[in-house]
């Protein structure tokens, strides 16, 4: 597995705090995915269709050797586990797992945009990103992500909603 990739993970329908657990069990069961790291839970307020509960939010950083599209089809096909409906923009979701960043690489295809676009303009992506590696410097932007907070308007609807215990991905959810 020589691959990096990062992934936001988010929720605001049904139990989130399960949703995540349970999705984090199913990527750790994909063979060809290692979840490496994960950032505390955010919970974080909804932006675009703003009539809706407030989000989990929180990223995580993988090896893998799944090629890019590869990787969102695993992350689609976990989203539907779950029930996911894309019937409105930024509308509520029981899952959302989104790819954005694969090692340090520039990706556009018909499916796929690498780095995520706006993931620049999110306090809900920045914030646990700065967590897990704040000394990423985001293709093409040559900026750092601190940086990038500070020029963020809306960072003050991202509140620390469950910090991380321990090292483990999994430590979120131990007792």
């Amino acid at each position: 597995m020589v691959n990096i990739a990062y992934l936001s993970i988010g929720s605001n329908l049904g139990n989130r705090l399960d949703t995540f657990q349970e999705a984090f069990q199913l990527l750790a069961e994909n063979p060809s995915i290692k979840l490496v790291a994960c950032s505390s839970l955010y919970e974080t307020e909804p932006i675009g269709y703003t009539d809706q509960d407030c989000f989990l939010n929180a990223v995580l950083k993988v090896e893998t050797d799944l090629e890019p599209e590869e990787l969102l089809h695993a992350c689609m096909q976990i989203e539907q586990e779950f029930g996911r409906k894309r019937e409105i923009r930024w509308g509520p979701r029981t899952l959302d797992l989104d790819i954005l960043l694969y090692n340090h690489e520039n990706i556009e295809t018909e499916i796929l945009s690498v780095p995520h676009p706006r993931m620049h303009e999110r306090a809900f992506v920045i914030v646990p990103l700065m967590e897990v590696d704040p000394d990423i410097i985001l293709p093409q932007m040559h900026t750092p992500l601190s940086d990038l907070f500070e020029q963020i308007s809306d960072k003050e609807g991202v509140r620390l909603w469950k910090a991380k215990n321990g090292e483990g991905v999994f430590a979120l959810f131990e007792s």
